[in-house]
């Protein structure tokens, strides 16, 4: 079931992003938003009636506090340890995207859509699932009506940079999982747009609180939705 309101606004941060990219197209596509309102380093070489961009300092993000408002928010920002180092990743991956969070909650947003990962565990030995797993549990004390966690596993798609590890292990998985029919589960390879037509598709729902979504159930709710479209 959906919700029949519209008119809405959306937020999104990160929209350079893999994920992010396809979550700005479907958001400017969904009839539900009058508005979308973007916040990046920079802006993008978009152009559409209903975006509005906005170049944002992410360390002094209170300077735009006042136009981080609207009833849904999108939160898909990530970097790699590579790219950005440790302190770097920590504080893309959870200040950042933390603080995002915040001022849209505190600005009266509804709705929160979290990109994480498959294996997020704040009590994790390893970085990269502890960092998503902190997120995750201080994102679950704001104040929101639905907060919409996706774990998406290896994602599939497009990127800018080349992830050489990352690439292989998509292989080898994806051979397991068209062998196996779908027995890797939650550690599904699912394609960048998926997870962000299932963002989209989410914050148009009824169900209320704290949700966990798996590459699994992302996959068959986008594909249940083609079928009825």
């Amino acid at each position: 079931m959906t919700i029949l309101k519209d008119k809405k606004t959306a937020i999104i941060f990160g929209a350079s992003g893999l994920i992010g990219g396809h979550c700005l197209r479907a958001l400017l596509q969904q009839e539900a938003y009058i508005e979308v309102r973007s916040f990046g380093r920079r802006k993008l070489p978009v152009a559409h009636e209903k975006l509005k961009q906005f170049v944002l300092d992410f360390e002094k993000m209170e300077e735009l506090t006042s136009e981080i408002k609207g009833n849904d928010v999108y939160i898909c920002l990530g970097t790699t340890r590579a790219k950005s180092g440790r302190d770097g990743f920590i504080k893309v991956d959870f200040d950042y995207s933390f603080n995002a969070a915040k001022h849209a909650v505190m600005n009266g947003a509804n709705q929160l859509l979290l990109v994480s990962s498959v294996g997020a565990d704040k009590n994790s030995f390893l970085l990269y699932p502890k960092t998503k797993g902190q997120l995750e549990e201080a994102v679950k004390r704001l104040p929101f009506w639905a907060t919409h966690i996706l774990q998406p596993s290896l994602l599939l798609g497009n990127r800018q940079e080349t992830r050489i590890g990352e690439k292989m292990a998509i292989g080898i998985s994806s051979i397991v999982n068209r062998f196996t029919d779908g027995l890797l589960g939650i550690y599904t390879p699912i394609e960048a747009e998926t997870v962000a037509k299932a963002m989209v598709q989410l914050a148009q729902g009824i169900e209320g609180g704290v949700r966990i979504h798996t590459s699994a159930e992302l996959i068959k709710m986008v594909e249940e939705q083609r079928l009825i479209s």
